[in-house]
C-alpha cells in the first residue's frame, strides 16, 4: 500500500518541543553567578578605595560620613520601594532595625575604617570574612546551640588562617598591626551579632526592606557622628580625590553590592551566592597589590586559603542543616 508523503507526515508522531525550562534555569543560574561575582568584587573594593584617600589625609569619621551620605539616597529609595505594599512595621520591628542598623551597618564600619589605619588591606578582608564562624560561636554561647564537626574544623581552618597572615603582617609593624587587627576583628564581630539578630526580623521584614531601613540607619549615624566630632565646613574642604573616592566608595562598593548579591541570591540561593562570595578576598589581594603595592608574601597566600575553605566549611554545614 502506497502512502504519500503528506499521509506518512500525517502518520508519524509529532516531534519533541525542547522544554525552555532548561534554558531559562541555565540563564538564571548564569546571571546569579554574575551578579553574586560583581557584588562580591564591588564591596571587596572598599577598602583598597578607603586606604587610597588616607593618603590624601582624610580621617575615618570623614570617609565614612561622605560614604553614607553618597549612599543614603539610594537606601531611602530602596527602603520606599520595599515598603509600598508591605504592612507598617511595629514598634518593636522599629526598635530591632534600629538595633540591627547601629550593629551590623554602623558600628562595624566604623570600626573597619579605623582598623584600616593601621593594617593591609588584605588582612582586614581575611579578618572580616570570619564573621560566618563568629555567627557558629555566638549561637553556642546565646542559644548553648553546639556546633557541628565540620563547624568546628571550619573554625579552625579559618582561624590558622588569619593566624598565618596576621604573622605576616605583624613582622612588618608589630603594634600598628595589632591595634588595627582589634579593630577589625571587633567590627567582624558586630556584623556577626547583626547576622545573628536579622534571622527572625528578615522573615517579619522582608531582606531588602531590612538592609534598606538598617543601611538608612547606619547613614544617619555616621553623619550624625561626624556633625558631632567636626565642624560641618572641614567637609567641604576635603581634597578633590576624596570626593571622587568616596562617590565611588558610596556607589560602586556600598549600593552596587547590595543590590546585586540581593538579586544574585534570589536567583540562586544564599548557599551557592556564599561560595562565590569568596572572589572578594581574592579580588582584595589583586587590587591591593596593584594599587596600594602591599607586599603579599606566601603565609599571606596560604592563610588566605585557608580562609576561604574554612568559610566554604561553614556555608557546606549550613546548606547540610537545610
Amino acid at each position: 500500500m502506497n502512502v504519500s508523503p503528506r499521509g506518512a507526515a500525517a502518520a508519524a508522531p509529532p516531534a519533541p518541543v525542547a522544554s525552555p525550562l532548561p534554558t531559562t534555569s541555565r540563564r538564571l543560574l548564569a546571571s546569579g553567578l554574575l551578579l553574586a561575582g560583581v557584588g562580591a568584587i564591588a564591596a571587596s573594593g572598599k577598602a583598597v578605595i578607603v586606604k587610597l584617600a588616607y593618603r590624601h589625609g582624610a580621617d575615618a569619621t570623614t570617609l565614612l560620613a561622605l560614604r553614607m551620605l553618597v549612599a543614603l539616597p539610594f537606601f531611602v529609595a530602596m527602603g520606599a520601594w520595599a515598603s509600598r505594599r508591605a504592612p507598617a512595621l511595629s514598634r518593636g520591628d522599629l526598635g530591632r532595625v534600629a538595633l540591627l542598623g547601629f550593629s551590623g551597618y554602623y558600628l562595624s564600619s566604623y570600626l573597619d575604617f579605623l582598623g584600616l589605619q593601621y593594617i593591609s588591606a588584605t588582612l582586614e578582608r581575611l579578618i572580616l570574612y570570619l564573621s560566618p564562624t563568629l555567627v557558629v560561636l555566638i549561637a553556642l554561647v546565646v542559644l548553648r546551640q553546639r556546633p557541628t564537626r565540620l563547624q568546628v574544623l571550619a573554625l579552625l581552618v579559618s582561624y590558622l588562617g588569619v593566624l598565618l597572615a596576621f604573622g605576616h603582617d605583624i613582622q612588618l609593624d608589630g603594634r600598628r598591626t595589632l591595634l588595627g587587627s582589634a579593630l577589625v576583628f571587633a567590627s567582624a564581630l558586630s556584623y556577626a551579632v547583626y547576622l545573628f539578630g536579622s534571622g527572625q526580623a528578615v522573615v517579619r521584614i522582608g531582606a531588602v526592606r531590612l538592609t534598606a531601613y538598617a543601611s538608612t540607619v547606619a547613614c544617619v549615624l555616621c553623619i550624625g557622628q561626624y556633625l558631632l566630632l567636626q565642624p560641618l565646613a572641614a567637609l567641604g574642604r576635603q581634597p578633590a580625590p576624596v570626593y571622587w573616592l568616596s562617590l565611588l566608595n558610596g556607589t560602586v562598593c556600598t549600593v552596587l553590592p547590595v543590590l546585586a548579591i540581593m538579586l544574585g541570591v534570589k536567583r540562586i540561593g544564599s548557599s551557592l551566592a556564599a561560595q562565590v562570595s569568596m572572589l572578594g578576598p581574592v579580588s582584595t589581594i589583586v587590587l591591593s597589590v596593584w594599587l596600594l603595592d602591599e607586599p603579599m608574601g606566601p603565609w599571606q597566600g596560604a592563610g588566605t586559603v585557608l580562609v576561604l575553605l574554612g568559610v566554604l566549611l561553614v556555608g557546606s554545614g549550613v546548606a547540610r542543616k537545610r
